[in-house]
């Protein structure tokens, strides 16, 4: 890998740099997007981003919004034909949930010596979009990441991606971004000290997605006149 280019090697940087271009505009007629404290993600250096996942749009809804690059972790079974091609060419790193594969993390890891920004999605999601097992059950590979990099985990909670089976098509709904403070890079070794940096982000996002949901809830509650609330 190159110096400075803070993607993986088989990353084409302008193609990378043209997508998150894209995505600043591209979500415009879908969403009313609010992104929250910004000034929180830091402009250089690398980086350890952990989002809740709720709906298949929250990664490339994110992919343009935090003005550097950064690379996902995506579910392996993305990377087929043209989508998968074109998945690799952003930088993006397939992961295949079921196996034991140390080769994405290691991928990542590069990228985090070069400076840079890489981003990782708690396993389990249920769709439902409802704070719980999901976030609860994040993977220790990010705070192994954090940890060989000496880089701050960053937690970000989105809200208002998710459509419920069933529920009627939305037109232009909001969808909230927040961004956590950045936790400091975990310093305490072994298994205990992975377990305890995971902890820590998990509650900081678990925290982040409560504080948006009751935001949501407020918006949506009918006041006396059984009229709907705007904040």
């Amino acid at each position: 890998m190159s110096r400075a280019r803070a993607l993986p090697e088989h990353a084409l940087g302008w193609l990378h740099d043209l997508g998150r271009w894209i995505g600043t505009w591209l979500w415009v007629p879908f969403f009313r997007v609010r992104i929250r404290h910004r000034e929180r993600i830091p402009a250089t250096g690398p980086v350890v981003l952990v989002a809740n996942h709720s709906a298949f749009v929250d990664g490339p809804l994110l992919f343009g919004m935090f003005g550097r690059r950064v690379v996902f972790l995506v579910k392996a079974e993305m990377f087929s034909g043209i989508v998968g091609t074109l998945l690799r060419w952003l930088g993006q790193v397939p992961v295949r949930r079921d196996v034991v594969d140390r080769r994405p993390l290691t991928t990542l890891l590069e990228v985090l010596r070069d400076g840079g920004m890489v981003a990782v999605f708690p396993e389990g999601t249920r769709g439902t979009g409802e704070v719980g097992s999901d976030i609860g059950r994040a993977r220790q590979g990010a705070a192994w990441l954090a940890r060989s990099a000496s880089a701050p985990l960053l937690p970000v909670a989105v809200r208002g991606t998710h459509r419920p089976a069933g529920a009627a098509r939305r037109l232009r709904p909001r969808v909230d971004v927040l961004v956590g403070d950045p936790l400091p890079a975990p310093t305490a070794p072994g298994r205990n000290g992975l377990a305890a940096a995971t902890t820590e982000v998990t509650e900081a996002l678990r925290t982040l997605v409560r504080e948006l949901d009751n935001e949501h809830r407020q918006v949506t509650r009918p006041d006396a006149a059984g009229d709907v609330r705007e904040q």
